[in-house]
């Protein structure tokens, strides 16, 4: 079973990281380029704890549908959300968050995955989509960090 790890330092609050990784619109902002868009549940502002979301994307050329579910969440810490009906076997995201200083997060992803087919999806997963799903998320991480910084500096000096 593949585990995605990464890692992001962001120039920001941890509170102000951990909401915008948890906005429904910046998620959708940061997968413009396979038109994923929110289509039940919650479907813009901020997803918390026992919500849903049903997401609708291209990838690889086909039209795919996903519901995910918050199953964990201490806030400004951490939150993990888990599919609950989609193109998986098994979906684990895992959010972390570290306060570095007032000014400075350290954002940690655990992404765990397995998809259908067996042996077959075994080999799609450390052949295509370990590397196509670290890309979508280093992705995500650049947007989050991006709109965090930019934030967080208009507050410094607004």
């Amino acid at each position: 079973m593949p585990v995605i790890k990464l890692s992001t330092q962001i120039n920001a609050p941890v509170e102000l990281c951990f909401d915008l990784s948890r906005s429904i619109d910046l998620h959708v902002d940061s997968m413009r380029h396979t038109n994923e868009r929110a289509v039940a549940g919650v479907s813009q502002g901020l997803i918390g704890l026992g919500e849903t979301v049903t997401w609708q994307a291209r990838h690889f050329g086909i039209a795919l549908k996903m519901t995910i579910k918050i199953t964990g969440l201490m806030f400004a810490t951490s939150f993990t959300d888990e599919q609950v009906k989609g193109p998986f076997k098994r979906l684990k995201h895992r959010h972390i968050f570290q306060y570095i200083s007032p000014d400075k997060t350290l954002m940690l992803d655990e992404f765990d995955f397995e998809s259908l087919f067996g042996v077959l999806g075994r080999m799609v997963d450390s052949l295509v989509l370990k590397s196509y799903l670290t890309q979508l998320l280093s992705q995500r991480n650049a947007v989050i960090k991006k709109s965090a910084e930019a934030m967080a500096k208009i507050s410094l000096t607004g």
